[in-house]
């Protein structure tokens, strides 16, 4: 699915006073570059941005008006500011959509396992894995069903290779998903005693103090 969204062409500028203003206004800068483009800085509305990226997703190819021309574009690249939670900075890449891409895909894991049945602990160590597909076919998510995994057992690229129609560039032992067996109390006490023997406070001589104090 395209979706569309409109850029206006901005003065490349870097100062901390004219980025501020524009994000003030609700407006995120950035720039184009990529297939055919020279690299452009722009702005866009960032409650435009929110919206384009919740139809199209994050790998979604979005149609970006530009000074009255068209172009296909993803979201390559983003800064978030992290105590408001909004853009700072936006790269889009325009692109072929006959040429294949390299994006990472978010892993979706469905059903119950066998393992959490048993009293097992499901534990996804990676959450992303990166593939080479063409624009127009980028899945959502890439889901893998974890129903038959048995405690002690684990799901890996190479056991869902064949059963999509891109290729995953991560190697076959990329671990996706494990089913972990469920702690004993004997474990369980170790990591508590542990826990408290590193919570205890380290005594640091005056001597030595002033030695490192000196060298600081």
């Amino acid at each position: 699915m395209t979706v569309k969204m409109t850029a206006k062409k901005r003065e490349s500028s870097n100062k901390n006073s004219a980025l501020t203003e524009l994000r003030s206004n609700g407006n995120v800068p950035g720039v184009v570059y990529g297939f055919k483009t020279e690299t452009t800085p722009v702005t866009v509305s960032e409650i435009d941005l929110i919206k384009t990226l919740r139809e199209s997703g994050r790998n979604g190819v979005i149609s970006l008006e530009l000074d009255g021309k068209t172009k296909n574009v993803v979201l390559s690249d983003y800064q978030m500011d992290a105590l408001k939670g909004s853009f700072k900075h936006v790269d889009f890449l325009a692109i072929n959509m006959s040429d294949e891409l390299e994006v990472a895909v978010t892993v979706h894991l469905t059903g119950e396992s066998v393992g959490e049945k048993e009293g097992g602990f499901i534990t996804q160590p990676n959450r992303e894995v990166n593939v080479r597909v063409k624009p127009s076919d980028i899945p959502d998510a890439l889901e893998v069903d974890t129903t038959e995994l048995a405690i002690g057992e684990t799901i890996t690229v190479g056991d869902i290779r064949g059963t999509v129609s891109y290729e995953i560039l991560d190697e076959d032992d990329f671990i996706l998903v494990s089913a972990t067996a469920p702690r004993t109390q004997d474990e369980l006490d170790e990591l508590e005693t542990v826990s408290e023997e590193n919570a205890e406070p380290e005594v640091v001589g005056s001597e030595d103090s002033e030695e490192e104090n000196k060298e600081a």
